[in-house]
């Protein structure tokens, strides 16, 4: 009437550091404080698209410049392919942002928590605080947030390619807002090395907002850094994977080199406003 088979489970072997609650707060805050700009060179693959769209589109492999200084000032530049002309540009001052798409002749601006709405054009989907987010992981602030360790588990593959399982670090992060506590990140540990392998952030709502791998870690001027970041953004549906060529870390960085001017004769997309009211950019002389 019945029979008895063993369920196996498979572990992973490899050797594992362990760490208090304090000690993985600690290794965020440390990376946080250790790096105040990145400069790199990067080559960005993209993807768009999903359940909600019915298809996903891969874009092509592209040659890429990031720069990112604290507070919150990003500057990220796409080329095309062999040609190497200028794809897309992008600049953000945390408060405001600005998109040149060339090959659509599209000058997009808008303020950098604008929610997004429905569109053919992925690159307007993107928020530069969402990537600078997951480029350099806030610190845990005592005032404002509380970490609660958990002890779990991550789904790995072996040599063999068997499904293996590894006991990891997670680090939930709940953060007071004028409306309570509330799910702010998850920060996941690997513990072969006790780095943030994996990092998620959430909504108010409660809901996966970003959902940033980092991976092959390096040593770069003395600080330690992932050499690949994939940075998923569900509700938009797209995916950003950038690989890391060259790493400048501390390297001083001007105001200027987070200018982007508007091109002459491109049409301006005001993400505030209605399209169909603005041609130009309030104060532009074009």
């Amino acid at each position: 009437m019945f029979r008895t088979r063993p369920v196996e489970e498979k572990y992973s072997t490899a050797p594992l550091k362990d760490s208090t609650q304090q000690g993985l707060i600690n290794i965020v805050n440390q990376q946080a404080e250790a790096i105040h700009s990145l400069k790199a060179t990067v080559d960005i693959d993209t993807s768009a698209g999903g359940i909600k769209k019915g298809h996903v589109t891969d874009y092509k492999e592209i040659r890429g410049f990031v720069l990112a200084r604290k507070p919150d000032w990003l500057h990220m530049v796409g080329l095309m392919p062999i040609v190497r002309t200028t794809a897309f540009d992008m600049v953000s001052n945390g408060e405001q942002f600005k998109l040149w798409i060339p090959p659509k002749n599209r000058f997009v601006v808008g303020g950098t928590h604008v929610p997004v709405q429905e569109t053919n054009q992925p690159l307007e989907s993107i928020r530069p605080q969402n990537i600078f987010d997951a480029l350099l992981i806030p610190p845990i602030d005592a005032q404002t947030e509380i970490a609660v360790l958990e002890n779990g588990y991550e789904t790995l593959h072996d040599a063999k390619n068997h499904t293996v399982l590894q006991a990891d670090y997670e680090l939930v992060v709940i953060r007071k807002s004028d409306d309570g506590w509330r799910l702010a990140r998850k920060i996941v540990f690997d513990r072969t090395d006790l780095k943030p392998h994996r990092q998620y952030t959430y909504d108010d709502d409660g809901k996966l907002a970003t959902d940033a791998r980092y991976a092959q870690y390096k040593d770069y001027d003395g600080v330690n850094y992932p050499s690949r970041i994939e940075i998923y953004r569900p509700q938009e549906e797209y995916d950003i994977t950038l690989n890391l060529l060259k790493v400048d870390i501390n390297t001083p960085l001007s105001d200027d080199q987070f200018v982007l001017e508007q091109p002459a004769g491109a049409e301006v997309v005001h993400l505030e406003q209605p399209q169909s009211s603005l041609n130009t950019l309030p104060g532009d002389p074009h």
